[in-house]
């Protein structure tokens, strides 16, 4: 059995103020939950704070995003050793904003999926179609390649604490929601993606989460289907009520 993962993806939101409050009114609320997974991956400069907030809690911390390098003169860039430092545990990569704003492509999201994986932070690697490319009937052909691409090189070893997350992107902040029925067709594709590159075994037990405006009231319809492993949440993730509603879905 696969353990479900929840991960709130905060984006550019809050303060350090808002951050305290967040975890404050958060933590207590979910600190009986065993059989999920939950992950908060805010903005780089609260990640500390909030892993602090979050130590003895079943909440843990991730990035939004990692270099590839470890070090060296790449001004603005946070590397995947330095984000461990100071207490994330996980790192999204290849969000399909970052795709859109700023030029992420499969080449670079293998980089950075190498890099985290050498920090020991688990990656959890995003792809999913434009609306377009859903419409022309290129969902499996853009997803395949955008798996096949972005892990490739990575060995069956390697990929044991690996997650994909799919993210159609025509759903992503848009308030549409592929049905339950879209997304689990597209999951069960990519467990398929995934056996063909790292064997049964490997991908019965790779998690595989949905994301795109997920919320309390979609999420126990969505994590009924047999290959949706949990969600990236965004916007529901930023209130600690509607959070925990998703964290205790029916499902």
């Amino acid at each position: 059995m696969r353990k479900p993962l929840i991960a709130g993806n905060w984006k550019m939101f809050k303060s350090l103020d808002e951050v305290g409050t967040f975890a404050d009114d958060f933590i207590p609320g979910v600190s009986d939950i065993k059989d999920t997974d939950i992950l908060i991956c805010p903005p780089y400069v609260y990640i500390q704070a909030l892993a602090q907030a979050c130590e003895g809690s079943p909440v843990m911390v991730g990035a939004q995003n990692v270099f590839w390098e470890d070090q060296g003169a790449y001004t603005a860039e946070i590397s995947a050793p330095m984000l461990k430092s100071i207490g994330a545990d996980y790192a999204i990569l290849g969000h399909s904003e970052r795709r859109q704003f700023f030029s992420e492509t499969d080449e670079t999201v293998n980089k950075r999926l190498f890099a985290s994986l050498k920090a020991d932070l688990v990656p959890i690697v995003c792809v999913g179609e434009t609306l377009g490319q859903r419409e022309s009937g290129k969902t499996f052909e853009v997803i395949g390649s955008q798996i096949r691409q972005g892990l490739k090189g990575l060995s069956t070893e390697m990929s044991a604490t690996l997650v994909i997350a799919y993210e159609p992107v025509w759903a992503i902040g848009t308030g549409k929601t592929a049905t339950p029925e879209i997304a689990q067709e597209v999951h069960a594709y990519i467990r398929k993606v995934i056996t063909d590159l790292f064997g049964s075994q490997i991908a019965q037990g790779m998690r595989i989460l949905y994301g795109g405006s997920v919320k309390g009231e979609n999420i126990d319809a969505l994590m009924a289907k047999d290959d949706i492993d949990g969600a990236l949440v965004g916007g529901a993730s930023l209130e600690a009520a509607s959070f925990e509603r998703i964290l205790r879905f029916k499902g």
